[in-house]
């Protein structure tokens, strides 16, 4: 039985499927959250120089999207991990992560941090970032205090 193979590669965000995905990872955003509370990046903000965009393909289809924003040369920021639907439960979303760490001791960060969504349907996330170490912190950068939001952070 042939397998899929599963890549990991840097995106430019032109593909339609990437921006496809990117469209219902805002959408999602907004239907758990105030828009006031959704922090996630549109497609031309992710294309900014100081964020990195990953793609993890199986099979050439596009399963899981993830971004690194540098903060300041010890500190990075993740952005916009999303999984595909059809791709849920199958350990991509944990691919992704690993390789975000990964990348951002490569830079020599010393510190990752994110903001998530705080309501239920952002459990699973929250759980997968305590399993790498992230801890709650308090609201980092831009970020201010928001009861649908939450900030996690780990040392490197």
């Amino acid at each position: 039985m042939a397998t899929n193979p599963i890549t990991t590669t840097e995106d430019d965000l032109t593909g339609p499927d990437i921006v496809a995905l990117l469209q219902y990872h805002l959408a999602e955003m907004a239907r758990h959250s105030p828009i006031c509370s959704v922090h996630a990046f549109p497609v031309e903000r992710l294309r900014a120089p100081d964020v990195t965009f990953w793609a993890i393909r199986v099979g050439g289809r596009l399963a899981v999207c993830g971004a690194l924003k540098q903060i300041d040369a010890g500190h990075g920021e993740l952005k916009s991990m999303r999984t595909d639907p059809a791709f849920l439960r199958q350990g991509l979303a944990e691919a992704m992560l690993v390789h975000l760490i990964g990348e951002a001791r490569a830079r020599g960060y010393t510190r990752l941090s994110l903001e998530t969504g705080l309501p239920e349907p952002f459990h699973p996330a929250h759980a997968l970032y305590r399993k790498y170490g992230f801890e709650r912190c308090a609201p980092f950068g831009d970020y201010t205090e928001d009861p649908f939001s939450m900030c996690m952070t780990r040392t490197l």
